[in-house]
C-alpha cells in the first residue's frame, strides 16, 4: 500500500514538472506573427467584389491606398489584423455590410537581413517568405566563404528587446541540434568572423598560420605545419597563450592538449 501511494506521488510530481517544460518548449517553437512593411507587395481581395481586387505595395509610411475607403495604414500589422482594419473601414463606411477580405503576400521587401563578414557575398537580403531561417540566409548571401569561421552571430530584437544568438553552423548539422537553425526577423543582422587560425614556427617544415580544427591538438597543429624538420623535436615544445586578462603565457604543452584560436607553438631544435 505504501509502495503504491509513494509512486502515485512520484507520477504527480513528475507531471507537474512536466508540463510547464513542455509550456516553456512550446513557448520557444512558436514563432511571431509576420507584420508588413515598406515595400511589401500584397494582394487584397473582397469576397464576392472582384472590382476591389487590389495588388500593391505598401509605401514608407507603411500606407495603401484602397478602393472606396482611400488611405489606411497597415505598416506594422499582422496580415490577419490588416484583413480586419480594412473589413471595418468597408463595413463602417457602409459599402458592404459584412466584408470578407484576403490579404495574400506576394513580395516580402519590407524585412531584410544584413549578412557580414567572411560570407561570399556580404550584402542585405530580403525576407522573401516568412519563416527564414539562419540556414537559408547563409546560402542565399554564397554560404560561409573559406576564411570564415563556423560561428555565425545572430543580433537583433525580438519582443522589443535587444537579442543575440552565436550559432555553431557546422555543430548543428554535424550533432542534429535543428533547434539552433533559428528563424529570423526584419532587421536582424549575421556576423561570420573570420577563421580561428593557430602559429607554428621553429623547427617545422612549413611555419605559418593554419585553421583550428575542431578538437585539434598540438600533435595535429605539428602535422599541420608538415612534421618536424631533421633537427626539430616534439619533446622540447612551448605554446605562447594570451590568458583572460590578455596577458601572454608561455607553456610547456602535452601532444593531446588542445589548440586554441592564435595559439602561436614553437618547435625547439634538438639538443643531440
Amino acid at each position: 500500500m505504501v509502495t503504491r501511494i509513494l509512486k502515485r506521488f512520484m507520477f504527480v510530481v513528475l507531471f507537474a514538472l512536466a508540463v510547464p517544460f513542455c509550456a516553456v518548449a512550446n513557448a520557444e517553437d512558436k514563432q511571431p506573427e509576420y507584420q508588413l512593411a515598406a515595400g511589401d507587395a500584397i494582394r487584397i481581395l473582397v469576397f464576392q467584389n472582384a472590382d476591389l481586387t487590389l495588388e500593391t505595395r505598401v509605401t514608407e509610411n507603411g500606407t495603401i491606398t484602397f478602393p472606396l475607403i482611400g488611405v489606411v495604414k497597415i505598416g506594422g500589422l499582422t496580415i490577419g489584423a490588416a484583413e480586419q482594419l480594412i473589413a471595418k473601414a468597408l463595413r463602417d463606411g457602409n459599402y458592404i455590410q459584412q466584408p470578407q477580405v484576403n490579404i495574400v503576400l506576394l513580395q516580402n521587401r519590407g524585412n531584410q537581413v544584413s549578412v557580414l563578414g567572411q560570407v561570399n557575398r556580404p550584402g542585405r537580403f530580403p525576407l522573401e517568405t516568412v519563416n527564414i531561417r539562419v540556414s537559408e540566409m547563409l546560402a542565399t548571401a554564397g554560404g560561409i566563404s573559406a576564411t570564415g569561421a563556423d560561428v555565425a552571430i545572430v543580433t537583433g530584437a525580438r519582443n522589443g528587446k535587444p537579442f543575440r544568438r552565436e550559432i555553431d553552423v557546422a555543430g548543428m548539422f554535424l550533432n542534429n541540434v535543428p533547434r539552433e537553425d533559428i528563424v529570423l526577423s526584419g532587421g536582424d543582422v549575421i556576423y561570420v568572423h573570420r577563421m580561428p587560425v593557430f602559429y607554428i614556427y621553429g623547427e617545422v617544415q612549413r611555419p605559418g598560420s593554419y585553421r583550428v580544427e575542431r578538437g585539434m591538438t598540438v600533435r595535429q597543429a605539428i602535422s599541420q605545419g608538415g612534421g618536424t624538420t631533421v633537427r626539430g623535436t616534439e619533446r622540447r615544445l612551448r605554446l605562447h597563450r594570451r590568458d583572460a586578462g590578455g596577458n601572454m603565457e608561455t607553456l610547456t604543452p602535452n601532444l593531446d592538449d588542445p589548440v586554441r584560436a592564435d595559439d602561436v607553438v614553437y618547435v625547439s631544435e634538438s639538443i643531440f
